[in-house]
């Protein structure tokens, strides 16, 4: 089924409504009963239910994260609600809620959602290539692990276009604005935090378990005094080292 520029154009305002009204519904109520909780993550599928009314079979909705780590993957989840799906209470972008939600929303949606899948990109690929194309990669191999019966109608990617696939909508902040796209953002989260506190066995003295190879103060002060480990990001690190200065991150 094809669908044209004017359904990506309604897609991306039933997009920005549903985080304005997700965000009212957060401030007014602060989530105090159950029918308001469920309103919040019905608001944030409204521009995949109107996809899926118009006709579409599959809509995959794609997240990222670990774009700025020094250390370890970058990883992208791609997740089908499919049309039938039954809201998760609490289902939010993954940055708004704790580590703990985080991991109790992960395994809802592993039970709930229609198809998902989580690719990681090693720092060896991201010191080869860069950082985008390594995006590219972990996106493209997220949205084959699915393996669906039918091409996606709809692909939804959070933030800028990246130009993968013929059906793509690019929603900036996707993951506040719609279900898919936050379900995204979880289950890549809760991934790659997983594979970061396993390394802090293999890599000890970085903080993994606690900055999961991002660049925190004691981190940057640990590559200086350690060197780096072989799931660093060399490009990433390099100024590090050169300066000796743990404040500077490129």
């Amino acid at each position: 089924m094809e669908f044209g520029a004017s359904t990506a154009h309604n897609c991306l305002k039933k997009a920005l409504d549903s985080g304005n009204m997700a965000k009212q519904l957060n401030r007014s109520s602060k989530f105090n009963t159950e029918q308001e909780r469920l309103a919040q993550v019905q608001a944030l599928f409204a521009c995949e239910q109107d996809l899926y009314d118009a006709g579409a079979k599959v809509i995959v909705c794609i997240d990222e994260v670990g774009r700025g780590a020094l250390a370890g993957p970058v990883s992208a989840a791609a997740v089908v609600l499919g049309p039938d799906w039954q809201p998760v209470l609490g289902l939010r972008d993954s940055k708004q809620i704790s580590a703990k939600q985080r991991e109790e929303l992960a395994v809802a949606l592993t039970d709930n959602v229609q198809a998902w899948h989580v690719a990681h990109v090693d720092a060896g690929y991201i010191d080869e290539h860069g950082i985008v194309p390594a995006l590219r990669r972990a996106m493209l191999c997220a949205v084959e692990g699915l393996q669906l019966d039918y091409a996606p109608d709809k692909v939804l990617i959070d933030g800028l276009p990246m130009k993968l696939f013929e059906q793509e909508i690019a929603i900036v902040k996707g993951d506040s604005k719609v279900a898919g796209i936050a379900a995204a953002s979880i289950l890549a989260k809760v991934a790659r935090d997983a594979l970061m506190v396993a390394a802090d066995a293999d890599y000890g003295g970085y903080g993994f378990v606690s900055n999961k190879g991002y660049g925190s103060i004691a981190h940057r002060t640990a590559i200086v005094q350690q060197g780096l480990s072989s799931i660093h990001r060399r490009s990433f690190c390099q100024k590090i080292l050169e300066s000796g200065n743990q404040e500077e991150l490129f």
